[in-house]
């Protein structure tokens, strides 16, 4: 069974709040892209609808992002019950409970040296280094996009397939083959108070298509913005229609 839910700009079809698991991607989606990861704003209302769609779902509220863990908890604290970091290479399945790593390759250094050389290269752009790869980000200037992504694509060839080269919105992502967000929703939705719900993941770039595939394999829901909403805020506006609230 399904509820349809509608506004003036589109029409939805998820499993009931009590039946479901929300499982949402961070940038882009719960928040509106922002110039840098810093300068993102965590709009009025927001946690305080987050809190409330969590009681009505009996806690099976997650957030799974390619940011590390500790930057999502530092945005929104403990409303989530459960966050995935880094595509899913880190897992904290409940509140205060320990972060579960995957055992991973470790990058070669060279490939850091040769990355940190080209970010100086292109004043603007910005080296944002993980635990398990690292990102190339390029926004302030688009140009470098492609010199960057040549640079990646070489490192890949290196690789013998151990490491895998994402797209992801003016950024090229290096990071382990094997896990992703798919990985991540598939890992939170063994345990309670995630099984045997219907998951509904939402996300808005190439990185979380991994996730919806994963939500509708098990049987729920992967929603995509603009595609199922034109942007961040129409999404916002639709989790307070879950819990009778208005952002």
């Amino acid at each position: 069974m399904v509820r349809t839910f509608s506004s003036n700009e589109f029409r939805l079809q998820v499993p009931p709040v009590k039946e479901a698991a929300f499982l949402f991607d961070f940038d882009g989606t719960l928040v509106d892209i922002a110039p840098t990861p810093d300068s993102v704003v965590v709009p009025n209302g927001l946690l305080e609808t987050l809190r409330s769609l969590r009681a009505a779902c009996g806690d099976a509220l997650a957030v799974i992002s390619g940011r590390p863990i500790d930057q999502i908890d530092h945005f929104l604290g403990d409303v989530p019950f459960a966050v995935a970091g880094e595509h899913g290479v880190a897992v904290r399945h409940r509140p205060g409970g320990p972060i579960e790593r995957v055992a991973l390759p470790a990058i070669p250094q060279n490939w850091l040296v040769a990355a940190r050389k080209l970010v100086e290269a292109w004043p603007g752009s910005r080296l944002e280094h993980k635990q398990a790869g690292f990102v190339l980000h390029y926004r302030a200037v688009p140009e470098a996009g492609n010199v960057f992504r040549e640079a990646a694509e070489g490192w890949m060839r290196e690789a013998n397939g151990a490491f895998h080269l994402q797209a992801a919105k003016m950024a090229w992502e290096i990071r382990p083959a094997g896990v992703d967000k798919g990985y991540a929703v598939s890992s939170l939705m063994e345990a309670a108070p995630f099984a045997g719900r219907k998951p509904v993941f939402v996300g808005d770039d190439v990185t979380d298509e991994d996730g919806i595939a994963a939500a509708k394999r098990l049987g729920g829901a992967g929603l995509r913005i603009p595609t199922d909403f034109p942007t961040p805020a129409a999404f916002r506006d639709w989790l307070g229609t879950l819990v009778g609230k208005e952002l």
